[in-house]
């Protein structure tokens, strides 16, 4: 009994290092996952191309995986510039339309209403009309011209002619409180005669006229300034006293 033990314990040792021996070897490849190192995770990118593999021939998957891993190349990064062009964007512009604006002093003539305050004699302040001779009339004073004058200029005329005889130390000031009227002819809705606004153009007297007709010519009209005439685009500004003439398209 002593010596059938004595022999089955060096067969079960034999049997434990040969079973053993299989465990550490294959016929079969066996795939390894890819390493997730700290490359991967800065920049998103595999570090290695190929995956490491154990062979029957290399000694058992332990000695594959040290192999493999001192012999695998190692992953490299260049820096690349991306020049950038920027994408040119094509803008059209509408021409603007003249600015409508008043830079000359405003000169009055017959037709403008004006307030005349005259400080401290309530019975000479009072709203006063430009008669068509160009003049208004005032108590004690009479006719004082107005035609061709400013605001502040009458102010003043007013004041020298009260400091002569009547008011020791007067102070006068002068408004427009209602313009003389404009006047727009030819291819508009209603053409006629309406009141002026301050810093009107010639586009917004058409549509006070109610717009211009189907034969309007829409690109320019004639205007008649003072003395002067000429041919004027609807930006431009207008005065009181201003006729404007819409002229008729050829087709």
């Amino acid at each position: 009994m002593r010596v059938t033990r004595a022999l089955s314990l060096p067969v079960t040792a034999a049997m434990a290092a040969l079973a053993l021996a299989g465990c550490m070897q294959t016929g079969q490849q066996v795939a390894m996952a890819p390493r997730n190192d700290l490359d991967t995770l800065a920049y998103g990118q595999t570090a290695q191309t190929s995956y490491p593999v154990a062979s029957n021939d290399s000694g058992g998957a332990v000695s594959a995986i040290r192999a493999n891993y001192a012999t695998s190349p190692r992953a490299t990064y260049a820096s690349t510039a991306v020049a950038s062009t920027p994408a040119v964007v094509a803008n059209a512009y509408a021409a603007a339309p003249v600015a409508a604006t008043h830079d000359a002093p405003y000169h009055l003539d017959a037709g403008d209403k004006l307030r005349v305050v005259v400080y401290g004699q309530e019975g000479l302040t009072n709203t006063y009309a430009i008669d068509a001779g160009g003049a208004i009339t005032m108590p004690l004073i009479g006719a004082v011209a107005a035609r061709g004058k400013t605001p502040a200029g009458l102010a003043a005329d007013i004041s020298a002619r009260l400091r002569n005889g009547y008011i020791r130390e007067p102070s006068v000031a002068v408004e427009v409180e209602t313009y003389r009227p404009f006047f727009i002819l030819g291819e508009v809705a209603a053409p006629g005669q309406y009141p002026y606004v301050p810093n009107m153009s010639v586009e917004s007297a058409v549509a006070i006229a109610g717009g211009f007709s189907p034969r309007a010519k829409r690109d320019s009209v004639t205007l008649t300034h003072n003395a002067g005439r000429g041919i004027v685009p609807l930006g431009t500004a207008i005065s009181p006293g201003d006729t404007i003439l819409v002229g008729e398209r050829w087709f």
